[in-house]
């Protein structure tokens, strides 16, 4: 008699639930962190002619030479700090886990946090060390120091700012963390072109440090881009469990190119950022509603009934994230990204009307 899945896929696989993404068509669609402008035609057009040519009958060039130069010279990283590139983030944070993954290491992270940390870290069976973050979605720095010095993580991630809270945590605590931490530091920043805030150049003080970023939040979602930052030492470790041509010819021709057209890009996130000032002051004045400070391009905002009002901005077109459920420091959360402006406009409408 042939084996049925239970009998032979891991129980830690088992006890997961797959990542869902919510149908969004027809939807105004505010639960991805994603940048809603379209580029320029002039842009457009020029990706259309770069990507016409493009050699996709042949495998790509693993090491993207050129897209690393241009992201060397756009994101100012020093040449003494290897480069490693990844189908998002997430894969740069399985790179990381895979290569860090010996019997009985720790994966520590405040928590709530970024939820692929914990899922990687419990697929390739290392165990996940969660320090709970304060009421208002604060760290304790005290509390996650003595968690280091308790548990000895091998990797420590640090998101900066924090997804899903927004929470962009005093540098001073971060270079307390990297100071006190035996293993890797990743430090995810995701929601840089945002917050404004960056570790790159502190890279040579701290051999432990990894600066991690995707491409998605500015614009890139589609093509999924990552990279990382870290010392040769670590890279080059990092490096041998990429897999093969991980990154796609056209991934690496467009995001080069398109880093050309970074002022675009930064005028883009100049405009999120305007507008997540804008809903926010419209959703704190919302009788029942707490918003928290954010520096990415969302905002974590309490309801009364997160499940009822999700439902109800569903059922007017418009969709969020509903967090309830998923830690208990979220309860009735839901997470709202900052959109065009008539795509907040309809989402402060559905919100009222959802109350």
């Amino acid at each position: 008699m042939s084996k049925s899945p239970k009998d032979l896929v891991r129980e830690e696989v088992l006890a997961l639930a797959a990542y869902h993404v919510a149908d969004a068509t027809g939807m105004v669609k505010l639960d991805a962190m994603e940048n809603p402008y379209a580029l320029p035609r002039a842009v457009q057009r020029e990706i259309a002619d770069l990507i016409s040519g493009a050699a996709v009958n042949r495998y790509p060039n693993p090491q993207a030479p050129e897209l690393k130069a241009r992201l060397r010279q756009v994101m100012a990283i020093p040449d003494a700090f290897h480069i490693l590139i990844g189908n998002g983030s997430d894969e740069i944070i399985q790179i990381v886990i895979q290569a860090l993954a010996r019997p009985g290491a720790v994966v520590l992270a405040p928590d709530p946090t970024f939820v692929m940390y914990r899922l990687y870290s419990l697929v390739n069976r290392m165990r996940y060390v969660g320090v709970k973050l304060e009421p208002d979605f604060t760290l304790d720095c005290a509390r996650l120091l003595a968690a280091i010095e308790e548990h000895q993580p091998a990797l420590t991630f640090i998101a900066y700012p924090n997804n899903p809270t927004g929470t962009l945590y005093p540098e001073a605590d971060v270079l307390r963390i990297l100071r006190a931490a035996p293993g890797v530091v990743v430090l995810d920043e995701a929601y840089h072109a945002f917050a404004k805030k960056s570790f790159i150049g502190r890279l040579a003080e701290f051999p432990n440090l990894v600066v991690m970023r995707t491409l998605s939040k500015v614009g890139m979602a589609g093509l999924r881009m990552g990279y990382a930052v870290g010392s040769p030492a670590w890279m080059l470790e990092f490096d041998k469990v990429r897999p093969p041509y991980n990154v796609n010819v056209l991934t690496q021709l467009v995001a080069e190119r398109l880093l050309v057209h970074i002022d675009v890009l930064e005028h883009q996130a100049a405009a999120i950022c305007e507008e997540r000032g804008r809903l926010k002051s419209a959703l704190e004045v919302l009788p029942g509603v707490t918003v928290f400070a954010s520096a990415a391009n969302f905002l974590l905002v309490r309801v009364p009934d997160s499940g009822k009002v999700f439902a109800a901005m569903k059922e007017r077109g418009v969709l969020v994230k509903d967090l309830h459920g998923s830690h208990p420091l979220l309860a009735q959360c839901l997470r709202i990204t900052a959109g065009a402006a008539d795509e907040n406009t309809r989402c402060l409408d559905a919100l009222r009307n959802s109350l």
